[in-house]
């Protein structure tokens, strides 16, 4: 019993933290501080600057994570020329009021707007941020910026330790654990499937299997980010093309499950369903390394042999077998070439170079740099009327709600956020401080579990994030001597003051609605769309050698880009009509994802060379349909942009004899027809092709 609870407990924190990636973290941070500490020990500094070289290893920690060691290396020795400059900028400004002010608010610009240049940027701009709002928590003068950079060296140094010496990544290792989440997320999938199955269909359950399928999408993509790290450059294109088969074969799994509980099913047919599901379960919950041996059990055969059984005339269940016998087989695919089992081994394009963005460009992103800027003089004037001395709390709230939003939707609920998790970590912090009231080696130890349990659920949820940060500057102002009720109240009160001067800004000043950034991202997620189908025909037609995968991937992203814009049309303090509107789009869009990858999984180069013609028909359709779908969303409420054209009935893959030409011709005509409920989303009517059959082609 006992055995079985560890189990559980393992595999759920290994599902939820793919490559414990976070784990490595939080642990990262907590032993950068001890270093830190540590080595700037013999050079008796008071608290404050201790507390300096403590603060600059933790964020150094968390923030710098480039993907390369190399590139990390060149992050932290920017981040200690702009530290150095922003602990004096503090220093001075100190010294001469409003100087600080000033300088904070300006810098909240060049913070939010430095996220344009990708991980380093927002590395060096939250950097530089934390490192001032640190020096004016800690009331550091102009006199103390010489042992404050002796400090800031310290604390950077320690987390180049930390980071390249006492917790060096290791793919392999990594590479390897988050093959293990894959396999928990996999079998919390089907697991999810079993118990849909039982009860038959519900709600509760159906939300359970998209929350599974949702986070299993995320090991994938782990796998994939990992794969050119831990595998040869000749592997890499195979093992993305096995993941994203093992993808499509699970999502297919659960799609079928959820038709066949429609169905008017036996008892006996429902449990021998269910039964071979937690057969098959059984097999994947192993460890990765003796994955491959699946194909050599007499289970595995047995699926096989079961689903290729299966003809046109299914009965009940059958859905079912034939979706477990492909996912097994997909699986094995998947688990082989992670072994580096080159016995599958296909010709792959090589990838697209990537595009650099514009250093200066006004754009959604120059707006929300604006925004905060004026959102950062609002908190002062209000941070000032509340407490002259703690102002600076108001301001570090407008610089949270701005990063990564671009939206006043997105702002508003990051603003919500923060405060709820500062409430809860008031109380929090009144209580761990009673605790270990007197005991400063109490103190430290639950304020590295702060930071911790900070840089652990930073990327899961703010409002926990929130609540560990108050908590932790609650313990702070235990040991700095300077605790009080009152002032964990201010703390609140600057809070909901800078969230209020956030989302003030950004609904009066230039303000971007939820729905028009939306409608944005969702044009961009077309225009990816096109390019997609575009690459791919030309890969199946044989015409060029392209990475339809990667193309696949760019889907996407732009997809993930869309979930992340319209979360506040869903986010329950929304309580307006539009969350279902939300959900519709969010749910349309990703499933023209799901079917892109479909197409991408099955494509290989000439596969069509012989049907050229009617590869051209369906892909110029969707690409036409496409170029309507972008027109009118880019005019909304217009008129003159055209209608979808639905196809005329014809069987997709009629008179085909390769059954991988019949599947992805099969895949394009469910993709074109989920970019016609799209259409339909956005009031965009569909008319039926000419009589001739055919559409233009693009």
């Amino acid at each position: 019993m006992i055995t079985r609870i560890t189990q559980a407990t393992t595999d759920r924190l290994v599902a939820s933290d793919p490559g414990l990636v976070r784990l490595r973290l939080g642990f990262s941070a907590v032993l950068s501080i001890v270093v830190a500490v540590l080595a700037i020990l013999p050079f008796h500094q008071p608290l404050t600057v201790t507390l300096v070289a403590a603060i600059a290893a933790m964020t150094s920690a968390f923030t710098v994570n480039d993907e390369t060691p190399g590139k990390q290396a060149v992050t932290l020795v920017l981040g200690l020329v702009l530290g150095a400059a922003s602990l004096t900028a503090a220093s001075v400004g100190s010294a001469v009021p409003p100087l600080d002010s000033i300088v904070f608010v300006l810098l909240i610009f060049v913070a939010v707007y430095a996220q344009r240049f990708g991980s380093r940027g927002i590395a060096l701009g939250s950097l530089s941020f934390f490192l001032f709002f640190f020096a004016m928590f800690l009331q550091t003068h102009l006199k103390q910026v010489p042992a404050l950079l002796l400090a800031l060296t310290i604390g950077i140094a320690a987390n180049a330790v930390v980071r390249f010496v006492l917790l060096r990544r290791h793919t392999d290792a990594e590479f390897l654990r988050i093959r293990r989440a894959f396999r928990a997320r996999l079998a919390a999938v089907v697991r999810a499937a079993e118990d849909h199955l039982a009860v038959g269909g519900s709600e509760r359950t159906r939300k359970r299997l998209r929350r599974t399928n949702a986070r299993m999408h995320e090991s994938v993509l782990l796998i994939e980010d990992t794969a050119p790290e831990v595998t040869g450059a000749d592997s890499v294109n195979r093992l993305r093309r096995r993941a994203i088969e093992v993808e499509l074969a699970v999502q297919w799994l659960t799609i079928t499950v959820q038709r066949t509980c429609a169905e008017d099913l036996d008892e006996d047919v429902r449990d021998d369903l269910i039964a071979r599901m937690r057969r098959f379960r059984s097999l994947i919950e192993r460890d990765p390394r003796e994955l491959p041996l699946i194909s050599e059990t007499e289970e595995f055969s047995k699926m096989l042999v079961e689903g290729s059984r299966i003809d046109e005339h299914a009965a009940p269940g059958d859905g079912v077998r034939r979706a477990l016998a492909e996912l097994a087989l997909a699986d094995v695919r998947a688990q082989r070439v992670a072994e580096h089992d080159v016995s599958d081994a296909v010709d792959d394009p090589e990838d697209p170079e990537e595009e650099k963005s514009s250093a200066f460009a006004y754009d959604n992103q120059t707006r929300s740099a604006i925004q905060a800027v004026v959102g950062g003089g609002l908190a002062v004037l209000g941070g000032e009327l509340v407490s002259s001395q703690r102002w600076y709390w108001a301001v570090l709230t407008v610089f949270v709600v701005f990063i990564g939003s671009s939206t006043a939707g997105a702002t508003f609920v990051k603003g919500v956020r923060r405060l709820g998790g500062t409430l809860i970590g008031i109380v929090g912090g009144l209580v761990l401080t009673l605790l270990v009231s007197g005991s400063v080696p109490a103190t430290l130890a639950l304020i590295l579990v702060c930071v911790f349990g900070m840089v652990y659920m930073a990327r899961v949820s703010q409002v926990i994030m929130a609540f560990f940060i108050t908590s932790m500057l609650g313990l702070l102002y235990s040991l700095l001597g300077t605790f009080s009720i009152e002032v964990l109240w201010i703390r609140v009160a600057e809070t909901a003051v800078g969230a209020a001067a956030g989302v003030l800004a950004a609904v009066v000043i230039m303000p971007v609605r939820t729905r028009a950034v939306m409608l944005d991202d969702v044009s961009a997620l077309l225009e990816e769309l096109d390019e997609f189908v575009e690459k791919a025909a030309g890969l199946l037609s044989g015409a060029e050698n392209v990475s339809v995968i990667e193309k696949s991937r760019d889907l996407d992203r732009a997809v993930d880009k869309v979930r992340t814009t319209i979360e506040p049309l869903t986010h329950p303090v929304n309580l307006s009509s539009r969350r279902d509107y939300g959900w519709h789009v969010l749910t349309t869009v990703e499933t023209i994802a799901f079917r892109a990858r479909h197409v991408a999984a099955r494509s290989q180069p000439g596969l069509l060379l012989n049907e050229a013609d009617r590869l051209l028909l369906y892909t110029g359709r969707i690409r036409e349909n496409t170029a309507v779908l972008r027109k009118a969303i880019g005019d909304p409420g217009g008129s003159g942009h055209g209608t979808l054209i639905r196809d005329d009935g014809t069987p997709v893959a009629d008179r085909i004899d390769d059954p991988r030409a019949r599947s992805v011709l099969t895949s394009l005509g469910h993709l074109d027809e989920t970019v016609i409920a799209l259409g339909r989303v956005f009031g965009v009517e569909a008319t039926d092709p000419e009589p001739s059959g055919k559409s233009s082609q693009t």
